[in-house]
């Protein structure tokens, strides 16, 4: 049984309310099984106003149930309407509904009227709407005589339209003979009523071919009228000649056509009134003429316009409001207007309303002796009248039921009893329509049963409401509790929503509300109970969203659409674009996580989301893809505006492709001196699209404009017209004149020559013009075609003349030229500087001075001098080598200048010459000097030979480099701990002429470090240092030695042998240099099982490699490392480790020079560097240093270090590892 509401009438007092309340308890209705005695009803029906297709089998639908089944019955204009005496009407089994057979020669029309269903069995009769049958109606135009309508400009023009009238009203729309809509806008637009309107008629309005077509959509026919002919004629037959002869821009301007103010062609007159329903569509309409056309305004008087109901149409000239209701009433004002004035009408809207339901009547259920009661609530305007029907009888007339009264819009029943059981409808009405329904009152005495299925499973998402049903039925009303579990508590509480219907809610769920529930419905006639079961399942949720995205066209994007949701659950995931299915592209695919889109275009740009769904929730998020790319060149390029030095330029942008233009950039062609060839012009804001541009006479002109974004230039626009600007004198002159002889007895005059557009006309020329400057002589001149050079011959050696160039052409000549400066041809110098002297600084730097040359005898521009200089011999070894002299420019007037990187004790010579364009004068006679002791190299070497106890050997080399006469060695050394602390130091002096020395009463078993350096007069050079242990005993302990290294060197590789001494299991170490660079390799060769083995296989081999390696060596091959140490001032040699035996330097053969070893410290195993001799890079730029006016380096410095040719092969790639290998053996 249904649950029960307290409901009340309106008009009655709160005392009669609170004593109904009291007595009577209304029961909302549900549906009753229909395995129980119940009256009829009517579950589907035809609509009230059914217009129905003439041409097809009639069907009026009438459906219902019951208990027992009901029977049918059908009325027809108010009488009963007998189906078995008309052959063509049958009624469906089991069915009220009707089939009027038409489509066997029946008529639609005779069929015409209103009926009525009745369904009846033993416990009442429902009935249905009245059904106006009404076949639908698609008459033919009438015939009629259209004459042609003939118009003026600029006047106004309605084409009426007049359709038949059809059943329903037809569509009305204009098309032409090829069955083209025709185009509406502001101007030309068409009326609610069909009627085609022309606010002012233009030219091409003209034409024989408006044809309105009527759509009936019922029978889906089109009617079409006969076309209409428009000719719209000018001012008159002289207008028409002169707007021929005229621009479009110079008609408007004449105003040939006479303005007017806006006048309404439609609604007539200044007000009207207009009667709507509610709840239906307010559509109000206002068209004027006018010329210009005039702008439509709506306003609502003492109000506005509804939000979100309101909308504009047809131009504006329609107000359309969605849904009105009463509060829509009231006056809309619609205002016209032009420039020239405005016209306004005002609509007074009136919303009447149909009959609407404010509470409609609803079963009952009761049992015997209850109350309750129906009621029956309607609005409307006027308010409909109510009245009450008893199983389709009105109920003044109906059968007395001792236990109803009716009071009003209400049926009270008291203590109800088995025959009370009926169908009662409710009629509201009024002018406008009815309303019908039914309501049955159903007397039953049943106990508790529950409709909702047992153990039926509820899933729901958690944290949201879960809704587990306990639909029952009872009668009386049976009382509804719940429990969790079987054997649970009831449940009571906040956290529990009980509805009327035995649903319980738990509006928030958890994990924890998992499980059974059971649901237990008691009436006095018996007691059931139900369970049913509920999990809640983890959301699903989006971790990972899609972002907002901007792509270049032709790009590739994805989108990322990570997910988490319930184990249990299975998720699908959709991608819509713009809330559609993706396009069916190749382009898109759609990955488990995600989107792409490859090859982006144009037409992805949009929203893209991300739908997941599964059984029990949806969850989806979106981003917007932009695309962007460079713009589309603009169009509709004009010139206006045309004058002899300017022109305005204007264009309409092209679409910006999601990327704003930042600038417009105007090019120009020259079509008469450069066709083909565009040049920049000038530049605009992308907000500009008109420009002033400054002209250029005699050029043909054409302009392309570009636009350009954030991602680049757009294609160039088309040209746009020529405009060929008059002839003019020209603006300028030639530029960069300029006047340098060639020779010593002319002078070359040249110039840049103007550009094509810079002639300003015809026949472009110079006139050349020169004089001695300083001499008062005459300007010689001479008039040369368009060339850009003119030598003038015979001039004296290298003086000044005065120049100017001017352009002329057909017109006239350019303004004055300025003058400039040049001068005939140079001649080498004729004298040397004189009294050269030299002022040595140190033993590597030297003052040169000298007295500067006669200015006269220089015959050029003085560029400065240049001092040679060059090494004759060294002091200190007596021995001459090739002598390559070095070159110092110093530019400008200069009288002294510095000579840095010289050698310490050397003989030098020097001359000095002065310097012009030509080239050099003589030199001066060469100035000895010698340069004094510096202090020497380091040692070459130092080795540390024949440990004992107490005592060490050392071994050394004199200096690379003595720079003087060598004094004495110095040798410091000091005892090394196991923690590498350094004890106390102890030095030594040695005669220069010693080179080995041995150390006594030393500490055994003791490391040491040795520092070694050698010194002249001067001071000491740089040291070399080296370590060495006594031994413990007498035992001779094995250090690692390698001896006798011999090297043969190929073209692509090189064999390097040796002898070794030492403990077995090290490393060797061999170090290479190419084109002065230093590489290492390392092979443990002691742990190669094959090294024995590859030794003897290929002995023989090397055998013959170093026969033809001695071949090519006798013949003047030589291993360059050697000679590139000594061509690098700075060379930083390699350690030879103890430990490991790797090599410092390779040997040269033919230099008999001992191997050079180098030294490491305990702590940071750093090398040495030795002294480097001065270098022009520490005073200038390399070959190009200077000094300045305080005697530092500007000179220049060419020429190379002295050194000796390197001979033999030299590579530029490093051996490969298979040479290396080879080269252990």
């Amino acid at each position: 049984m249904q649950p029960k509401v307290m409901m009340k009438k309106k008009n009655i007092s709160a005392s009669k309310a609170s004593l109904i309340l009291f007595l009577c308890q209304i029961v909302s209705a549900l549906d009753v099984p229909l395995d129980l005695l119940q009256p009829p009803t009517i579950t589907q029906q035809s609509p009230k106003d059914y217009i129905v297709d003439p041409r097809e089998n009639i069907v009026i639908q009438c459906e219902a149930k019951g208990k027992p089944p009901p029977s049918f019955s059908w009325t027809r204009n108010g009488t009963h309407f007998d189906i078995d005496k008309d052959a063509l009407v049958t009624m469906k089994p089991n069915s009220g509904t009707l089939v009027i057979n038409i489509m066997n020669g029946g008529k639609a029309e005779a069929y015409e009227g209103v009926y009525q269903c009745t369904a009846r069995n033993e416990r009442g009769a429902a009935i249905s709407n009245n059904i106006v049958i009404r076949p639908s109606r698609s008459p033919l135009w009438t015939k009629e005589k259209l004459e042609p309508n003939q118009v003026r400009e600029g006047d106004s023009l309605v084409l009426h339209c007049r359709p038949p009238v059809g059943l329903p009203p037809p569509i009305i729309f204009w098309m032409d003979n090829a069955f083209q809509r025709l185009p509406q806008s502001e101007r030309v637009s068409q009326g609610l009523n069909g009627d085609l309107y022309f606010s002012n008629v233009q030219p091409e309005d003209t034409r024989e071919d408006y044809i309105c077509y009527a759509r009936f959509n019922h029978t889906q026919t089109i009617q079409q009228k006969q076309p209409i002919s428009v000719k719209v004629f000018s001012m008159d037959s002289l207008n028409d000649t002169i707007a021929a002869n005229l621009s479009d821009t110079d008609i408007y301007g004449a105003k040939p056509v006479t303005e007017r103010q806006p006048v309404l062609l439609t609604p007539t007159g200044s007000t009207s009134t207009k009667v709507e329903l509610r709840g239906n569509v307010l559509l109000l309409e206002c068209i004027a003429a006018g010329l210009p056309t005039p702008v439509i305004r709506w306003i609502k008087e003492g109000g506005e316009l509804p939000a979100n109901r309101t909308f504009f149409e047809n131009f504006k000239k329609t107000l359309k409001i969605i849904d009105v209701s009463e509060a829509d009433s009231g006056n809309y004002k619609c205002i016209a207007r032009n420039t020239l004035g405005s016209a306004h009408h005002v609509i007074s809207v009136t919303v009447k309303a149909a009959p609407y339901w404010i509470t409609a009547p609803r079963n009952l259920v009761l049992s015997p002796g209850e109350d309750g009661m129906l009621i029956c609530r309607a609005n409307g305007n006027p308010k409909p009248d109510i009245s009450w029907l008893a199983n389709g009888v009105p109920i003044a007339i109906a059968p007395e039921d001792p236990s109803r009264k009716v009071d009003g819009d209400t049926i009270i029943f008291s203590h109800v009893q088995e025959r009370s059981s009926a169908v009662y409808q409710c009629n509201a009405s009024n002018e406008y329509g009815y309303l019908l329904a039914n309501a049955f009152v159903n007397v039953l005495a049943e106990p508790p049963r529950i409709l909702t299925p047992a153990n039926k499973l509820y899933q729901v998402i958690a944290d949201s409401p879960a809704l587990l049903d306990c639909a029952y039925f009872g009668s009386p009303k049976p009382e509804i509790e719940w429990f969790k579990g079987v054997k649970g508590s009831i449940l009571r509480g906040n956290e529990y929503v009980f509805h009327d219907n035995g649903t319980l809610e738990i509006p928030v769920a958890q994990k924890d509300s998992t499980g059974t529930y059971t649901c237990v419905a008691r009436n006095e006639l018996g007691k059931i109970q139900n369970e049913v079961q509920l999990e809640v399942k983890d959301p699903t949720m989006i971790i990972k969203q899609p972002e907002y995205k901007v792509i270049q066209r032709y790009g590739q994007v994805s989108f990322e659409c990570i997910i988490k949701h319930d184990s249990t659950l299975l998720p699908t995931v959709i991608w819509l674009k713009d809330n559609d299915e993706l396009p069916d592209d190749e382009r898109f695919l759609v990955g488990k996580d995600n989107l792409t889109i490859m090859n982006v275009t144009d037409k992805d740009d949009g929203t893209y989301t991300c739908i997941v769904n599964t059984t029990l929730d949806s969850v989806s998020a979106s981003a917007v893809l932009t695309v962007v790319a460079r713009p589309n060149p603009p169009f509709d390029l004009e010139l206006t505006g045309q004058l002899e030095r300017s022109v305005e330029l204007s264009w309409v942008p092209g679409d910006e492709n999601n990327s704003p233009i930042t600038n417009f950039v105007i090019e120009f062609e020259d079509g008469l001196h450069e066709p083909g060839v565009w040049h920049y012009q000038t530049e605009v804001p992308g907000t500009q699209t008109t420009v002033q541009l400054k002209l250029s006479p005699y050029v043909s002109y054409s302009f392309r404009v570009i636009a350009v974004n954030e991602i680049g230039r757009s294609q160039p626009s088309e040209p746009s017209e020529q405009y060929l600007t008059k002839s003019a004198n020209p603006d300028e002159n030639p530029s960069n004149v300029q006047g340098i002889g060639s020779e010593p007895d002319n002078l070359v005059i040249t110039w840049e020559s103007l550009r094509g557009f810079q002639s300003n006309g015809p026949g472009l020329q110079y006139k050349v013009s020169w004089r001695q400057k300083d001499v008062d002589d005459e300007w010689t001149s001479v008039i040369v075609a368009n060339v850009s050079k003119y030598i003038v011959s015979g001039t004296p050696t290298f003086v000044p003349y005065e120049i100017k160039v001017q352009a002329l052409n057909d017109l006239g000549y350019a303004p004055e030229p300025l003058e400039v400066i040049g001068h005939s041809g140079e001649d080498l110098p004729m004298v040397a500087p004189g009294n050269v002297q030299v002022h040595v600084i140190n033993s590597t730097l030297a003052k040169v001075h000298w007295d500067p040359v006669p200015l006269k005898t220089v015959r050029g521009h003085l560029q400065g001098y240049k001092v040679y200089y060059w090494k004759v011999q060294s002091l200190s070894r007596r021995s001459r080598r090739h002598v390559e002299k070095k070159i110092l420019t110093f530019r400008g007037n200069k009288t002294f200048g510095m000579l840095p990187g010289l050698e310490p004790y050397s003989s030098y010579k020097l001359n000095v010459r002065v310097v012009n364009g030509k080239g050099e004068g003589p030199a001066s006679p060469d100035k000895v000097f010698k340069t004094p002791e510096g202090v020497p190299s380091s040692p070459s070497f130092l080795k540390i030979t024949n440990p004992t106890l107490d005592s060490l050997t050392l071994e050394w080399g004199s200096p690379t480099h003595p720079n003087g006469v060598l004094t004495s060695y110095i040798l410091k050394f000091q005892p090394i701990n196991n923690t590498h602390e350094l004890g106390p130091l102890v030095e030594i002096r040695i005669p220069a002429n010693e080179s080995s020395l041995i150390l006594k009463n030393l500490n055994y078993s003791t490391r040491y470090k040795f520092y070694f350096n050698a010194q002249t007069s001067v001071g000491s050079g740089s040291q070399i240092t080296e370590e060495a242990v006594t031994i413990m005993d007498e035992v001779q302990p094995l250090y690692p030695r390698i001896r006798n290294v011999t090297t043969a060197a190929a073209e692509t590789y090189a064999n390097i042998s040796w002898e070794y001494e030492g403990p077995d299991h090290v490393n060797f170490y061999v170090e290479y240099g190419v084109a002065g660079t230093m590489a290492s390799r390392q092979v443990d060769i002691a742990t190669q099982g094959w090294f024995i083995g590859l030794m003897c296989a290929v002995a023989l081999l090397i055998l013959i490699l170093l026969i033809v390696c001695f071949i090519r060596r006798n013949k003047g091959g030589k291993y360059p490392v050697k000679e590139k140490e000594d061509a690098h001032a700075d060379p930083e040699i390699q350690p030879m480790k103890e430990d490991d035996g790797t090599f410092g330097e390779y040997s040269d053969a033919e230099d008999h020079k001992p191997l050079k070893k180098g030294s490491r410290t305990p702590s940071d195993r750093t090398v040495k560097k030795e002294d480097s001799d001065d270098s022009l890079v520490d005073y200038g730029e390399g070959v190009n240093g200077q000094f300045n006016e305080d005697g530092s380096f500007i000179g220049q410095y060419s020429g190379k270090k002295e050194k000796e040719p390197a001979e033999g092969n030299e590579s530029s790639e490093a051996p490969s590892p298979v040479n290396a290998m080879n080269s252990f053996v």
